[in-house]
């Protein structure tokens, strides 16, 4: 049995790999379905975020379960195995768990201390539980991860004015348009990405930000989040319309396929250039897969960024965060501890419910004879009395040497007491246990 993590972020590819191997939501139960399906893999959640796709996994025999999953996402992207693992990277045990929490922290977000990585963990653990792909082990390490996470910005400043993806798209978009406040601003979509950028873009100064989305309903859910702020709404497919009124354009949706590619692009800009003074048409995409086609670029009048072009922005702000995180590092480093001694006690649950179904078939022998020899009449009045003093007798007994087996950390010390145990108590699970042990 083992953990493992088998994926890939903006570390190790870039967004045009990211992309095909992104499961959205919608999806998530077939995978896990599929996965779940394979003789290696008992437990598995899927993180799939702008910048990472990660599989977590429980296996029962590593490599094995290791080569069903990259298969999997060697078929399911459609990229060949052979160029697919120049971008892959697996973690087991240890460094799986180390490398979750710190995710969670924000710590390996492309912007250092970021909070939005924190509720998606807790979104994929409610669809690992919702798909039943978590069982005890992952259930354990999700929620330990979450409350890891939650405890570095709590005890550390690392989160204090930590940006988002969205936020870093604004922050480049001023680079470049020097001024956000007399800029016509188009956002489409209006999920949460879109909802970071409205705030982002407000705290900034602008004011004329147009809301383009299929479900107006949920463009005005959006848009009363933000009080008095004069922001306008339109249908999605009045994109071109609003589009050749447009300085800046941020996408941010969940379509699979480019919204904006450059022949379609290629008149509105056309048409927006005897109003625009042929200032360039400023694009940012900050979804995964990407809202607009690389080909865009070739419009002359057309500058267009994707999430791997916000590195330079984000590493403005990394330098004021390493100290911070190097603190946060050492947090970790308890919780990994915490979550380690809980895995290895698991070893000892085998040899303590044998000794607490021996001992309690004693007592309910042993307390049918007394109460069989005590007459019907006796036995009946004071059953219940009698049957919770011989279990409060047991327990009182077990609990100790159940706190120390648990407790002991030395492996070998453990494994040794385990077995003294199945010696004294003869115990039926001897052999199975050495042999699981070993």
């Amino acid at each position: 049995m083992n953990i493992a993590v088998v994926g890939l972020s903006h570390k190790t590819a870039p967004v045009e790999i990211r992309e095909k191997l992104s499961i959205p939501s919608a999806q998530v139960g077939e995978a896990t379905a599929q996965l779940r399906s394979y003789p290696h893999v008992d437990e598995v959640a899927i993180l799939s975020t702008c910048n990472r796709m990660e599989l977590y996994l429980v296996v029962n025999e590593t490599e094995g379960g290791i080569r069903e999953v990259t298969q999997f996402l060697s078929e399911s992207s459609r990229i060949p195995l052979h160029l697919l693992r120049h971008h892959l990277f697996i973690l087991l045990h240890q460094d799986a768990v180390m490398h979750l929490m710190r995710v969670a922290a924000g710590l390996d977000s492309l912007v250092l201390g970021e909070g939005q990585i924190l509720s998606q963990v807790k979104h994929t653990h409610k669809l690992g539980q919702q798909h039943s792909g978590t069982g005890p082990i992952l259930n354990r390490l999700l929620k330990q991860s979450i409350s890891a996470g939650k405890r570095v910005r709590t005890e550390t400043s690392i989160g204090t004015g930590a940006v988002s993806i969205s936020s870093a798209a604004v922050e480049l978009a001023q680079i470049k348009a020097q001024t956000l406040g007399d800029k016509r601003i188009t956002i489409v979509g209006a999920g949460k990405m879109s909802r970071l950028l409205v705030q982002h873009l407000l705290a900034k100064g602008a004011e004329r930000i147009c809301i383009l989305n299929r479900s107006l309903e949920r463009a005005r859910e959006l848009v009363s989040q933000f009080g008095d702020a004069d922001l306008q709404i339109e249908p999605l497919d009045s994109l071109s319309k609003v589009l050749v009124q447009s300085d800046l354009v941020f996408t941010s949706t969940a379509a699979n396929e480019p919204l904006l590619y450059r022949d379609n692009l290629e008149p509105i800009v056309s048409e927006r250039s005897d109003s625009c003074g042929g200032l360039p048409l400023l694009v940012f995409d900050i979804s995964v897969p990407r809202n607009v086609h690389a080909n865009v670029n070739e419009l002359a009048p057309v500058q267009a960024f994707d999430v791997d072009d916000l590195e330079a922005v984000v590493a403005q702000n990394q330098e004021s965060r390493r100290a911070m995180a190097f603190e946060a590092e050492n947090l970790l480093e308890e919780e990994v501890l915490g979550f380690d001694e809980w895995w290895r006690s698991l070893e000892t649950v085998p040899t303590i419910s044998c000794l607490r179904a021996k001992i309690e078939g004693i007592r309910e022998q042993e307390l049918e004879k007394a109460l069989s020899r005590l007459g019907t009449e006796f036995a009946e009045k004071h059953q219940e009395v009698i049957e919770a003093l011989t279990r409060g007798i047991v327990n009182k007994i077990l609990h100790d040497p159940m706190v120390q087996l648990r407790a002991q950390q030395d492996i070998e010390a453990r494994r040794r007491a385990m077995q003294t145990l199945h010696l004294l108590f003869n115990l039926e699970t001897l052999g199975s246990m050495v042999k699981h042990n070993t």
